[in-house]
């Protein structure tokens, strides 16, 4: 096989290789950024306003049932009754208390009086707020603030100054003076593993935020207490996400896209956050197209490796088939140059003596005429095989014209060219056919010639020839030598 067709055969290769990579690639390619696009919108359009709003109503049971107690006990009869008789038995209050925490499961309750300052608590008169004391501070900025509630994350006096998430609310008359401030108090601890909680099931982090834009809590309790600024990829939306109500915003932290679903909560006046890393929830299509298109390098290495073979196969074949002759098997007169032209090549290298013999089958019209082409067909058949037969391995033959044929004998001069040329006649006269019970043999002669001098191939073949006329003139069935 040339060189140019062996580039041929590889452009077409590579061709293949591009159009069918191209293709498969392509389409996953399409694939994956339709469904990046879809994951994206499901992320923006449903998934974090729902579970915003899932957490929301998971807040009011947590969160806003506490304010909604607070604010009971704030308008309770009995808290103003008692304040207006003038405090004078502290275990009604105590003893009110106590029952408030049994039956809500707070964690504390407490009512702090304006007349008095006493703080009473379920257990006890725990002390008497003073303006000076840094503790009591939350005491007068609700006595002061136009709120009815705050909600406020300070340590808790009757608990061993546990961290304690408190409902203030202002207690008034009934003529609508301010009278004290009553509440009930959650743990922060209790509180904080429930954002957890909520992060675990939704898959989504969480965060609360209050009006100055500080983190109260948190699924990431390493950033509570920290302002929105300070957060890695917030700082430009830090103000954004404390000044509107509710909006949906994305941003970059560490090389990964957070889309993050905000609202206001106006219960606690705090804002919720919630975030999803959009770049993670790619993960399994982005598996997928990694899977894909190593489906696609092994599907076309398949495709290429069956199109290499079929064409290889179909190549051979088709060379086959341009150097082989059809009737006797052989190689016929197109294969002979190639075929030479190596011989030559070895020669130059390593000279040896090289011959050929032209053969010419006897009488052969006679054969046509009389019994048709059929039968000549079928004896120049049996003839090629017994000549075929009668060489050796490193002996080529061809079929040179309709009744002839060549013979290249490697190293074999022209005694040993003659002396091959006899065998073949004498293997010749032993094939026989047996046509409508007649016996059919055939003759052959030859003619030998061995190479001279660097002569050419068409020279060497011309005095061949030269030695098969002789060899007819002289009766046929004979070789002559040139």
């Amino acid at each position: 096989m040339n060189l140019a067709v062996i580039g041929r055969r590889r452009s077409l290769y590579l061709l293949l290789t591009l159009v069918l990579a191209g293709g498969f690639l392509t389409i996953s390619l399409v694939s994956y950024h339709a469904a990046r696009s879809a994951i994206h919108e499901s992320i923006v359009s449903n998934e974090l306003p729902l579970t915003s709003d899932n957490i929301y109503s998971e807040i009011q049971k947590d969160l806003i049932r506490p304010i909604l107690i607070s604010s009971l006990m704030a308008g309770d009869t009995f808290v103003r009754d008692w304040v207006l008789r003038g405090e004078g038995n502290a275990a009604e209050m105590q003893r009110y208390l106590k029952e408030i925490m049994q039956r809500h499961g707070a964690f504390t309750s407490f009512f702090v009086s304006d007349r008095t300052r006493n703080y009473y608590h379920a257990e006890r008169v725990l002390k008497q707020v003073a303006e000076e004391e840094p503790r009591d501070r939350w005491y007068f900025r609700v006595r002061e603030m136009r709120d009815p509630y705050e909600i406020n994350l300070d340590p808790d006096l009757a608990n061993k100054d546990a961290l304690t998430i408190f409902i203030n609310y202002r207690v008034f008359d009934y003529d609508g003076r301010f009278i004290g401030a009553t509440g009930i108090g959650l743990t922060a601890d209790a509180v904080q593993r429930r954002i957890i909680d909520y992060q675990q099931r939704y898959k989504r982090r969480i965060h609360f935020a209050d009006a100055a834009g500080r983190i109260v809590l948190s699924s990431r309790p390493e950033i509570i207490g920290k302002p929105l600024a300070e957060l890695d990829g917030l700082s430009t939306l830090a103000q954004k996400l404390v000044a509107e109500r509710e909006g949906h915003y994305e941003y970059r932290s560490n090389g990964s896209l957070i889309q993050l679903n905000a609202r206001y909560i106006p219960e606690l006046k705090w804002h919720l956050l919630v975030e999803q890393d959009e770049d993670a929830s790619l993960t399994s299509i982005r598996r997928s197209l990694y899977l894909n298109i190593a489906i696609v390098m092994l599907i076309a290495g398949i495709s290429i490796w069956l199109t290499a073979l079929t064409i290889g196969r179909y190549q051979q074949r088709l060379e086959e088939m341009a150097v082989t002759d059809k009737l006797t098997g052989i190689a016929n007169r197109q294969a002979f140059a190639p075929l030479i032209e190596q011989i030559l090549s070895e020669l130059r290298r390593n000279p040896e003596p090289l011959s050929v013999l032209l053969i010419d089958v006897d009488h052969f019209k006679t054969v046509n005429d009389g019994f048709g082409h059929q039968v000549g067909d079928e004896m120049l058949r049996a003839l090629s095989a017994r000549i075929a037969g009668s060489l050796r391995d490193s002996d080529l033959i061809f079929r040179w014209g309709g009744e002839e044929f060549l013979v290249v004998l490697r190293d074999c001069d022209r005694h040993n060219a003659l002396r091959i040329a006899d065998k073949l006649r004498e293997s010749a006269a032993e094939a026989q056919l047996t046509v409508r019970g007649e016996t059919l043999r055939a003759t052959i002669s030859v003619g030998a010639a061995e190479r001279e001098n660097e002569e050419s191939i068409d020279r060497l073949i011309g005095r061949a020839d030269q030695a098969l006329y002789a060899a007819k003139r002289e009766g046929r069935n004979c070789s002559r030598l040139a």
